[in-house]
C-alpha cells in the first residue's frame, strides 16, 4: 500500500498545476480518508528520507527545489538549444540548455547540467543550464536521408528533435544524396561544428516501403531475426509437440469452440466457447495457447522473449515475439487441429454476475477460425458456410457478451470514442487511401471476454496473496481531472469539477457524432495515466477492474507467458507463498518496466512508420484540400487533425490570415486581434497543404478561405456582428 501511496504523491506533486500545499491538503487531493492516512504520511516521510520530496515553509510539501546540479536526459532542437529532462523531478521541471551550452550532447544523452539562475521574470525564478558531462551515450548510430550542400554531404536524421550529421566518406558504401542510410558517429558535435559520422549500412532511396520499413527497425533498435539457439529450441519444440501425451490435460475436442481474428492474422492465441447450464446460468470458455508447454524459464527462447517484450504489429510486417514455428504453427490456434490451452471458465447469472471460476490444462481442437467480418455476417442474419453448431455459439457469444457489457457499463468502463484507422496499400507499399478499421460488435465480444478472463485469473492470484505481474492503470490525478473540466468548460461540455468515470462515459456519449468528439476524447486520454506492467496492486482505471492481468495473448506478450507459468504451478498443486518458482516483487518489478518500454516502443513505431507513410500520400498532394478538426492550440500555431488518415498538421500561427492571432490560454482560442475571427478545440476547418517534412514528421497547412461568391452578403452581415462584439 505504501507503495502506491508514493506513486500517486509524487505524481500528484509533479503536475504542472500543482502548487505547494499543507501535508493534510495533499492527502484531500488524493482521496486519502482517516484510516488511510496513517499510511499516506509514512509513504511521504519514505519519500522525503530518499531526497524526492520537502516539506518546505510554512510546512508546505513540494518536489525539491533546482539544485546546483542537474541529472537527466537532453534534448536537442534544430535550432541548436536544448532541454534537460531531469531524472529525479524538481518543482522547475525541463531545464533549458542554451545553444553555446549543450557541449557535445545529442537527443537521449544521459548528461548533468550545471543550474544557472537567471532573473526573476515576476514572482517566477528563471532558470538555464549548461551540460558539464555526458554520463552515457544513448545512441552512436543514426537513421536518416542523405543531402548535399556544396561538396559536403550530411545525415539528416529521422525525428522530430535531430541534429544533423556531417558524413566523412560518401563513396565507402556507394551512397547518393536522397538514400536513406545508417550512420555511426565518430565526433560528436559542438557550439561550432557538426557531429561526425562514417555510413555503415546504405537502406535503400527515401521513400521506398521497405526502405522506410527497415528504417523504422533500426531507429527503434526492433528486435528482427532470431538467433540459431531460438530457431533450433523452436523447431525442437514443435516436432516434440507431435509426440505429446495429452492424457493429463482436459479434453474438450469434441466441445464447439472457435476463433475470431483479423483478416490478416495468422497467430491466434485465444479460442472461445458458450454453454448455457440448465439453471439458465452461462459458462463461458476461454482458452488461450498454452506457450509455456513450448518455452521454458531460461531457455534461448525464453530470453529471446523476455528481451523483445512483446510482438510488434507494424503495416504489413509483424516482428513476432517467438519465432513462427511457434507463433504461426503449434502454439496458434488453428481450426481442425489439436492445441494445447489453458482454460478459464466462468459461470455468469443471467446479470453477468461471476457465480464461479474454475481454470484447467487442456487439449482443444478449434471448429472454425472466423473474421471479424464473417462473424458480423452471421450476426446479422447473412448466410455463411460455417456449421450450424458454430453459429449457434456465435450467437449464445452475443447473448452473453452484452450482458457482461451491461454489467460492465454499470460498474463504470470508460468507453473512449477513437476510431482506428486502416490505411490502403497499392502494390508497392504506398498508402492510398484510409477509411475506418471494422469496429463491428464481433470486436466488442471478444474484448468483453478477454478482459473477463484476464480479471478471473488476476482475483485467483489476490486471492492466494502472491505477487505477480499487473497490467495497471493508476486513478487519474485529481488536478489532472479538474484540469480536465476546465478544458471541457471552453469547449461548450458541461462537466462537474472532479470528474468520475461514469461522469466521464456520459460526456462521450453526449459529444457523439459532434465536430468536437475527437477533441473531447483525445483531452479525456491525455487527462489519463498510461497503462502499464507492475506488481503494484491499484487496479485498472478505465476497464473499472480492481484485479487485473494480462493473461490472454502468451504468443505476443512476455507478461502472459509469466502468469501462465504461474498457473501452471496452481494447477498442479505447486504455488506456495514462499516458492522459489514465484518471482520476487523485486524482479517483477525491473521486468514490468522493461516490457513496459517495449510496449511503448512499439506502438511508438508502429505510429511512427504510419506517420511517415501518410505523409508520403500528402506530398504527393500538396495544393490539395483536406477536411480537419482543430485539435490543440498554441503560442505558435494551430494543430488540426485530419482524422480520415489519422494525422496531424500545424498551421503556423503567421499564416492564419491577415491579421495578428493572439493565444488565449484561459479562453482556450487563438483569435485575431482586429478581425475577431477566432478558432477553437473541435472547430472543423478546411485546410490546404503546403509542405510536408517527412524527416521531421511534420505536416504544414493553411486554412481554406471561403469565396465571396460562397458566402455574399451573409459574410458581410456576419462581420458586422462580430465588430459589435
Amino acid at each position: 500500500m505504501v507503495d502506491v501511496l508514493k506513486k500517486k504523491i509524487m505524481t500528484h506533486l509533479g503536475h504542472k498545476e500543482y502548487k505547494p500545499a499543507r501535508l493534510a491538503d495533499v492527502a484531500k487531493s488524493l482521496g486519502i480518508d482517516k484510516a488511510g492516512y496513517e499510511d499516506f504520511e509514512r509513504a511521504f516521510n519514505q519519500l522525503r528520507d530518499e531526497g524526492l520530496v520537502i516539506l518546505g515553509s510554512k510546512n508546505l510539501a513540494s518536489l525539491p527545489p533546482v539544485s546546483g546540479k542537474v541529472y537527466g536526459t537532453f534534448r536537442a532542437s534544430a535550432k541548436g538549444f536544448g532541454f534537460v529532462t531531469p531524472t529525479e523531478k524538481n518543482m522547475h521541471g525541463d531545464l533549458f540548455i542554451p545553444a553555446d551550452y549543450t557541449a557535445e550532447a545529442m537527443t537521449g544523452d544521459t548528461v548533468v547540467a550545471k543550474v544557472i539562475k537567471e532573473a526573476r521574470r515576476g514572482t517566477e525564478a528563471r532558470y538555464s543550464g549548461k551540460i558539464i558531462e555526458i554520463l552515457q551515450r544513448a545512441n552512436n548510430r543514426f537513421v536518416g536521408n542523405i543531402i548535399r550542400k556544396g561538396d559536403s554531404y550530411y545525415l539528416v536524421p529521422d525525428g522530430k528533435f535531430t541534429e544533423v550529421i556531417e558524413i566523412e566518406d560518401i563513396t565507402a558504401k556507394n551512397a547518393l544524396p536522397g538514400d536513406k542510410a545508417v550512420v555511426e558517429i565518430i565526433s560528436y558535435p559542438t557550439s561550432q561544428k557538426y557531429g561526425r559520422g562514417v555510413i555503415t549500412e546504405v537502406l535503400g532511396k527515401s521513400g521506398g516501403y521497405k526502405t522506410e520499413i527497415d528504417a523504422v527497425i533500426r531507429r527503434f533498435a526492433l528486435p528482427y531475426e532470431f538467433n540459431s539457439a531460438c530457431l533450433t529450441e523452436a523447431g525442437q519444440a514443435a516436432r516434440n509437440f507431435e509426440k505429446t501425451d495429452f492424457s493429463d490435460r482436459l479434453d474438450l475436442t469434441k466441445t464447439t469452440i472457435i476463433t475470431i481474428d483479423p483478416e490478416d492474422s495468422k497467430d491466434f492465441d485465444d479460442a472461445i466457447s458458450v454453454e448455457k447450464n440448465p439453471d439458465n446460468t452461462f459458462t463461458l470458455g476461454v482458452h488461450i495457447a498454452d506457450v509455456s508447454a513450448f518455452v521454458k524459464p531460461e531457455s534461448a527462447l525464453d530470453t529471446e522473449a523476455k528481451e523483445r517484450g512483446n510482438s510488434v504489429y507494424l503495416p504489413g510486417l509483424v516482428l513476432p515475439m517467438l519465432p513462427e514455428t511457434l507463433s504461426n504453427g503449434v502454439c496458434s490456434l488453428q481450426p481442425q487441429q489439436k492445441r494445447l490451452t489453458k482454460s478459464a471458465f466462468i459461470t455468469y447469472d443471467n446479470r453477468g454476475k461471476v457465480l464461479k471460476t474454475e481454470f484447467a490444462e487442456s487439449v482443444i481442437c478449434s471448429a472454425a477460425r472466423l473474421t471479424y467480418t464473417e462473424a458480423d455476417k452471421i450476426l446479422k442474419g447473412q448466410k455463411i458456410n460455417k456449421p450450424a453448431s458454430v453459429i449457434s455459439l456465435l450467437r449464445d457469444m452475443e447473448k452473453l457478451a452484452k450482458i457482461i457489457e451491461a454489467r460492465r457499463d454499470k460498474e463504470g468502463m470508460l468507453h473512449l470514442d477513437l476510431p482506428e484507422i486502416e490505411l490502403v496499400f497499392d502494390k508497392a507499399g504506398r498508402v492510398v487511401d484510409a477509411h475506418p478499421a471494422d469496429n463491428s460488435y464481433p470486436h466488442t465480444i471478444i474484448e468483453m471476454f478477454m478482459v473477463e478472463a484476464n480479471e478471473a485469473v488476476a482475483r485467483l492470484f489476490d486471492s492466494l496473496e502472491i505477487p505477480f505481474i499487473r497490467r495497471i492503470h493508476p486513478d487519474p490525478d485529481s488536478l489532472s481531472l479538474k484540469s480536465l473540466a476546465q478544458t471541457l468548460k471552453a469547449l461548450g461540455v458541461s462537466s462537474p469539477k472532479n470528474p468520475n468515470r461514469f461522469d466521464l462515459q456520459k460526456i462521450v456519449n453526449y459529444i457523439k457524432d459532434k465536430p468536437s468528439a475527437f477533441a473531447v476524447n483525445t483531452y479525456i486520454l491525455r487527462s489519463l495515466a498510461r497503462a502499464e506492467y507492475s506488481p503494484l496492486n491499484i487496479g485498472h482505471y478505465a476497464l473499472a477492474s480492481r484485479h487485473y492481468t494480462h493473461f490472454t495473448s502468451p504468443i505476443r506478450r512476455y507478461a502472459d507467458l509469466l502468469i501462465h507459468r504461474l498457473l501452471e504451478l496452481y494447477l498442479k498443486g505447486r504455488l506456495q507463498k514462499n516458492s522459489s518458482d514465484i518471482l520476487p516483487v523485486e524482479e517483477l518489478t525491473e521486468i514490468g518496466r522493461h516490457i513496459s518500454f517495449t510496449d511503448r516502443r512499439a506502438e511508438d513505431a508502429e505510429s511512427d512508420l504510419r506517420t511517415v507513410l501518410v505523409l508520403q500520400l500528402m506530398k504527393s498532394r500538396l495544393g490539395q484540400t483536406m477536411e480537419t478538426v482543430v485539435s490543440g492550440l498554441a503560442n505558435f500555431g494551430i494543430f488540426v487533425q485530419c482524422t480520415k488518415f489519422g494525422i496531424e498538421g500545424l498551421i503556423p500561427i503567421d499564416l492564419l490570415g491577415k491579421d495578428k492571432f493572439v493565444y488565449d490560454h484561459l479562453a482556450k482560442c487563438v483569435y485575431g486581434a482586429r478581425s475577431g475571427r477566432t478558432f477553437h478545440i473541435g472547430m472543423p476547418l478546411t485546410v490546404k497543404i503546403v509542405s510536408v517534412n517527412i524527416a521531421a514528421r511534420q505536416l504544414n497547412v493553411i486554412p481554406v478561405e471561403k469565396s465571396k461568391e460562397q458566402t455574399g452578403r451573409k459574410k458581410k452581415t456576419k462581420n458586422k456582428k462580430n465588430r459589435k462584439r
